[in-house]
């Protein structure tokens, strides 16, 4: 029964708690007892629900004016239950840490902050987010039940509130988290190897099968790491085909090859062909032994390399001392003429760099020609990339009948490239098939 002078919420004539199941015996009785009889009923002596049974627990109500839940206080301590009070959210914080209760009922307003954000912070707490939190709060803010659940708690009643209803809601969630509780202690012990030989067996089984996985993985990760390292060795030895082919062929002709089987030919109506060759150089060969012979030619054709890289100019081949290259090819360019003759001014510049091994210096003749050419590669062996065609024979022929330290052009180059250098005239030479043409030796830029 309530003590003297304890007022209690008055409940509205026509409300009637539809959630409680009352023997037939207490409900005449219930209904002719006041307000205040009703918020001393003691819920264990209802019939037919079996939460109702349930041991006493630990309980920490939050009220922050003090006097909201002091009917229910009375039905908790009469039921058995240990009920601790607190006022703030602060206090509240206190009491769980120092008497770690089995269940919170929490006001949604809060002196100092609202009970959803002391929820949040509750349950972001390890040690204490399965403590089960019942929110009470004002029954008109519809918005505050799903807030309450959001923030973590496992239910809300509006108030005013039926004592006696809340004692089975709390019954039923001391009993649920009870239920829980229990469950991972039995799953903790499985997990501990003190599980019944059912549980042990599968947890065998599953170690089994894990260490099982991991082998597998480990053999896996082995394959995939062996295929790996054999990709890369591919991938290695491919770069070098293909860079050796390049080496061999341009690069959009080597692509082609790569692509079909047989000759590949095309013609090109506007290039400029540029033979070079060293002065002198039979009876060279015939004075120094030919290991001497031969890495003096790869230092100078080297040089001469760099500079066909550095004008973006096409090496077709070197034949004994001659070499020779082509602007124009595979890509077409319109200033094919031009980096030509500038290649060979700057080869006549490097030539100058080495000598005889009687300190004689070395001098090149250089033949230029400009017009249509046939490139491509024929057979299956051996293959090499081509010139073949009219323009290719007479610029070999400037080449072969030049003056040493000259660049000579024919009327073709020199028509190209008359407005950019200046041209000695040096009379006409005579080209089988093509008769006396007239030639012109480079003096300088304009300039």
């Amino acid at each position: 029964m309530t003590s003297a002078g304890t007022h209690l919420p008055q409940i509205p004539p026509a409300w009637e708690p539809p959630s409680v199941s009352l023997s037939s015996s207490i409900r005449p009785a219930l209904a002719q007892r006041s307000p205040q009889a009703i918020g001393t009923f003691t819920p264990r002596h209802s019939v037919g629900h079996p939460v109702l049974d349930a041991p006493p627990g630990k309980l920490l109500i939050v009220d922050p004016d003090g006097q909201s839940y002091g009917p229910l206080h009375l039905c908790l301590a009469e039921a058995g239950h240990q009920v601790l009070r607190a006022h703030s959210g602060t206090e509240a914080l206190s009491q769980l840490e120092q008497s770690h209760p089995d269940l919170v009922v929490l006001s949604s307003q809060l002196l100092e902050t609202s009970g959803f954000l002391w929820c949040r912070q509750v349950k972001a707490h390890a040690r204490y987010r399965h403590i089960p939190i019942l929110f009470t709060g004002p029954g008109d803010r519809p918005q505050d039940r799903l807030e309450a659940f959001a923030a973590g708690g496992v239910d809300f009643v509006p108030q005013p509130f039926w004592p006696a209803e809340m004692m089975v809601r709390i019954q039923s969630h001391l009993q649920t988290a009870r239920w829980q509780h229990r469950i991972q202690h039995q799953t903790q012990r499985a997990l501990a190897g003190q599980a019944t030989p059912l549980l042990a067996s599968l947890q065998r089984t599953l170690h089994q099968q894990a260490q099982k996985l991991k082998t597998q993985n480990q053999q896996l990760q082995a394959e995939v790491q062996e295929r790996q390292q054999v990709e890369q060795a591919l991938r290695r030895e491919q770069q070098k085909s293909e860079k050796l082919l390049l080496n061999i062929l341009p690069q959009a002709i080597a692509h082609q090859l790569k692509q079909f089987e047989g000759s590949l030919a095309e013609r090109f109506e506007d290039t400029t062909v540029m033979f070079a060759d060293i002065v002198n150089f039979t009876p060279l060969a015939a004075e120094v032994s030919p290991l001497v012979l031969v890495d003096l030619l790869n230092q100078i054709f080297s040089a001469f390399d760099q500079l066909a890289e550095k004008y973006q100019l096409e090496k077709i081949k070197t034949i004994g001392d001659a070499y020779m290259v082509v602007g124009g090819l595979p890509t077409p360019r319109p200033d094919h003429a031009y980096a030509v003759v500038e290649m060979a001014r700057e080869m006549q510049q490097v030539i100058q760099g080495f000598t005889r091994h009687d300190g004689q210096p070395l001098q090149l003749r250089i033949g230029i020609n400009t017009g249509d050419v046939v490139a491509g590669v024929i057979g299956i062996k051996k293959f090499s990339y081509d010139l073949w065609g009219d323009t290719v024979n007479v610029a070999s022929r400037m080449e072969s009948q030049g003056v040493p330290g000259k660049i000579q052009v024919t009327g073709a180059t020199y028509e190209r490239l008359k407005d950019r250098y200046t041209f000695q005239p040096w009379g006409e030479v005579l080209v089988k098939g093509k008769g006396y043409m007239p030639i012109y030796h480079l003096i300088a830029p304009r300039g």
